[in-house]
């Protein structure tokens, strides 16, 4: 069983918030940590809910939805997040490729968002635990699936854009072979 306030696996060693991924609306980062986990780190380690915001301005782009992967909530609290940002929970195990009702349901918040948002430039923020594979094979998933875009082109734009490349091989082998989820 893993401890409450304990430092995700590798979590240290990764960049917190990546780029904006070229000719789309997502941007993919690691999970920010609460206070009492960020306790645990040095002042250049922290990476919480305010610092998320705030890289966000570094970048000058604005947060409109955060889709929330991990497979617990233990990391952060809701409340951290401002309110002009949405916040959706998808319970997404690791190490597995997401099931059919995970996928159509990251699929259907997407689209509502960007139908929602369409007169403005918010991104949809997207994480799991380090923010790589969990979150590239969603990502992948709809640009392949939604937006048409070969599986070779929205892996390697991910792992660009994240400054990460995702290692996860069952995940990777998804996305290259099995057709398209409508």
């Amino acid at each position: 069983m893993v401890k409450k306030n304990t430092i995700p696996d590798g979590w240290r060693s990764l960049t917190p918030v990546g780029q904006p991924i070229p000719g789309t609306r997502f941007i993919a980062f690691k999970v920010p940590l609460k206070g009492a986990i960020n306790q645990r780190l040095t002042p250049t380690q922290k990476f919480t809910p305010k610092d998320l915001i705030a890289g966000m301005k570094a970048l000058n782009v604005e947060l409109g939805l955060i889709i929330d992967l991990t497979y617990t909530t233990r990391y952060y609290e809701v409340k951290d997040l401002p309110k002009s940002v949405q916040y959706k929970k998808l319970y997404t195990v690791g190490l597995e490729v997401p099931d059919n009702a995970t996928i159509l349901q990251f699929k259907k918040w997407v689209r509502k968002f960007l139908w929602e948002n369409a007169g403005n430039d918010k991104l949809i923020g997207v994480h799991c635990t380090n923010g790589i594979n969990r979150t590239g094979y969603l990502i992948c998933r709809y640009l392949i699936d939604v937006e048409g875009w070969d599986p070779e082109t929205a892996i390697q734009a991910f792992g660009e854009a994240r400054g990460h490349r995702m290692d996860g091989l069952v995940y990777l082998a998804d996305l290259r072979t099995q057709p398209m989820r409508r």
